[in-house]
């Protein structure tokens, strides 16, 4: 009963604050349209407007490492793994210039979805081909404009923290237009706030790793495919859970394998 409560306060505190913070950004856009194409400055804002909510649940957490591999000169296809609706909240708190690829449904909350509308973000609607391609078509535009394109390519978060296949988007974009790709994992999120549940889960650590960026130079070689599961690899050596969850198939793989081995061999098992 009290997670309840206290769900209820943050939600409600959140929604009486966004509207505050939308008409700042309005303020913000007005002004810094002419002279910031980019719109970096009302990005910039949005992330610490996404911050406070991290900063001010006394449950929450958040540590980060590897600023220092972002270069604010140069273009990154942004990919990071996908646990939670807090994911979204964490990567704003990196404070560097990014447009998010986000549901359709998400850009018609108020506030929240008319500062995405903004900041030029670009939407997407799942399975549907023709969203899919005027996404495509957007995150070319952008990224060719000097905008760094920030992906969940898992498509949806994990129920159990092991990530998901990638999907092929981002990287298709990223070998079309040989650029870095900046991969980012993400902990304690899900755990934080799980999957279909806005209800508080008591005290967590968050955690944002970016990671080195991975020049074209170095996957250049390989196909779309064979990238996405390279990137999938290096973000998932970072992801706590991930890795458990695979060690544990691992493990009950190999007993498996033993057990058919013995019966094979005529042994007990």
């Amino acid at each position: 009963m009290l997670n309840r409560i206290i769900s209820v306060l943050f939600l409600s505190y959140i929604g009486i604050t966004c509207a505050i913070f939308y008409v700042i950004a309005l303020l913000i856009w007005v002004v810094t349209r002419p002279f910031d194409k980019r719109l970096v400055v009302l990005h910039l804002y949005s992330c610490f407007w996404a911050s406070i909510y991290i900063w001010t649940m006394p449950a929450w957490r958040i540590a980060s490492s590897g600023r220092e591999n972002v270069d604010w000169k140069k273009t990154y296809m942004v990919v990071s793994n996908h646990q939670s609706q807090l994911d979204i909240l964490s990567a704003f708190t990196l404070f560097f210039p990014f447009k998010w690829v986000s549901k359709t449904e998400v850009f018609r909350l108020p506030f929240i979805g008319w500062n995405m509308v903004l900041n030029k973000y670009i939407r997407l609607k799942r399975g549907d081909k023709k969203s899919i391609e005027e996404m495509m078509d957007a995150c070319e535009k952008t990224l060719r404009s000097g905008s760094s394109v920030y992906f969940f390519p898992e498509g949806t978060r994990s129920f159990d923290g092991h990530l998901r296949p990638f999907k092929p988007g981002a990287f298709i974009l990223a070998h079309k237009l040989k650029l870095p790709i900046l991969p980012i994992a993400i902990n304690g999120t899900r755990k934080a706030l799980p999957k279909y549940s806005l209800n508080f889960h008591g005290k967590h650590q968050l955690r944002i790793d970016i990671q080195e960026p991975i020049p074209y130079e170095a996957y250049a070689h390989l196909s779309v495919e064979e990238t996405a599961e390279m990137v999938r690899q290096r973000i998932g050596e970072k992801v706590d859970e991930h890795m458990q969850v695979s060690e544990t198939r691992f493990s009950e793989g190999s007993v498996k394998q033993r057990g058919t081995e013995s019966i094979q061999h005529g042994a007990p098992s």
